[in-house]
């Protein structure tokens, strides 16, 4: 008895041995950079494309963070010149109509005139203006280089890929350019 319980223990191990392995392996373990990914990213929060690809980034090619300090600073810029324009241009709108209704007037605003008044609200504006164009070229610079540096997270810059440029001579007797591509 001992012998078929031992005969039928070693059976069942070497079936078990022919049995399909259930740890598989993922052949493809390097993950596609997305670069669509990377572009709604920073659309919706500003630099956080950026953040994405410096994640993404082999590790000697990590360089994306340093940029987020450029583009909020940048924004700030641009979004604080346009709210400070538009309430300075308001105020010399506000000053002009109080003269022009006899209103309250402000003691800050007495040296000018109602030309220098209109003068300096139209420059204001334009002033708010230029800050609205600027703010909306940050952001999409922003999306532009997000975009941009995802298409190079996969970028191979290696030593295998070559370019020379020589002078040569065609048919001994006429100069000329060589051109050489090596693909290692």
């Amino acid at each position: 008895m001992k012998k078929i319980l031992f005969s039928f223990l070693i059976l069942i191990m070497c079936l078990n041995g022919f049995s399909q392995d259930t740890n598989s392996v993922n052949l493809d373990t390097i993950q596609k950079h997305s670069v669509y990914k990377a572009t709604i990213l920073s659309t919706i929060i500003p630099g956080a494309g950026q953040i994405y690809n410096h994640i993404a980034m082999p590790k000697g090619k990590k360089k994306a963070f340093w940029k987020l300090p450029i583009i909020y600073a940048g924004l700030g810029y641009t979004g604080y010149s346009l709210i400070y324009n538009q309430i300075t241009a308001a105020s010399f709108k506000t000053e002009y109509k109080n003269r022009q209704n006899g209103g309250q007037l402000n003691a800050d605003y007495a040296v000018y005139d109602d030309d220098a008044l209109i003068t300096l609200y139209r420059q204001y504006l334009d002033l708010r203006d230029a800050s609205i164009f600027g703010f909306g070229g940050m952001y999409l610079l922003q999306i532009a280089d997000a975009h941009i540096e995802a298409h190079f997270c996969n970028f191979d810059i290696s030593d295998d890929i070559s370019f020379q440029l020589r002078p040569s001579f065609v048919a001994g007797a006429f100069p000329g350019v060589s051109l050489t591509f090596h693909f290692n």
